[in-house]
């Protein structure tokens, strides 16, 4: 399905959009984790870029089973398909953390109907604010450490998966070239 466009490679397209992705979602989804701040700026943006990025893996792992098809199994494209793999559980992790960080903050911003009139914050519990709940504080906790695993996982996963395509894709290529003598003056600087 996710072979060629225009005659080239899908693969590397996809890649860069996943690499670009992966890290921005990482990075959303950490701060909405452990700072209630950004979380109350970010809203729904955390989420839509976990979102984004748990799309895009598959696809990068689809069009890179199509090159690998045409290029051939090495060793290096093998241990780059193992790695690549991994990713989508990492993402998956994102995920789940930026919908309890979306929740926390939707919960958050849900007012309560008041005897007077007034409108008041509520706990999730359904009492007015005037302090988080130990529910809540659990929740942030537990959304914030969620955050934190799969911020540093995915991180970790997208820098190997990266390295060993590179590694894979270059591995043909020797060292730079040496400029023949005449080119450069004759002269050995």
């Amino acid at each position: 399905m996710l072979d060629t466009i225009f005659g080239l490679p899908i693969h590397p397209l996809v890649v860069h959009a996943t690499v670009v992705m992966v890290p921005l979602a990482t990075l959303s989804v950490l701060l909405a984790g452990v700072w209630p701040r950004f979380r109350r700026w970010a809203g729904w943006l955390p989420l839509g870029l976990a979102l984004i990025a748990l799309f895009l893996v598959p696809l990068s792992t689809q069009s890179g089973e199509s090159l690998q098809r045409r290029v051939g199994r090495t060793d290096l494209v093998k241990q780059h398909v193992q790695m690549a793999d991994g990713l989508l559980p990492w993402v998956a992790g994102l995920v789940v953390a930026a919908a309890l960080t979306t929740v926390l903050w939707r919960r958050s911003r849900r007012p309560a109907a008041s005897v007077d009139g007034a409108e008041r914050m509520v706990e999730p519990s359904g009492r007015p604010s005037g302090g988080v709940a130990a529910t809540s504080r659990s929740l942030i906790l537990v959304a914030g450490a969620l955050a934190v695993v799969a911020a540093a996982g995915s991180t970790v996963q997208v820098v190997r998966i990266g390295h060993s395509g590179a590694e894979a894709a270059w591995s043909t290529v020797s060292g730079p070239r040496a400029a023949p003598a005449a080119a450069n003056g004759g002269a050995n600087h």
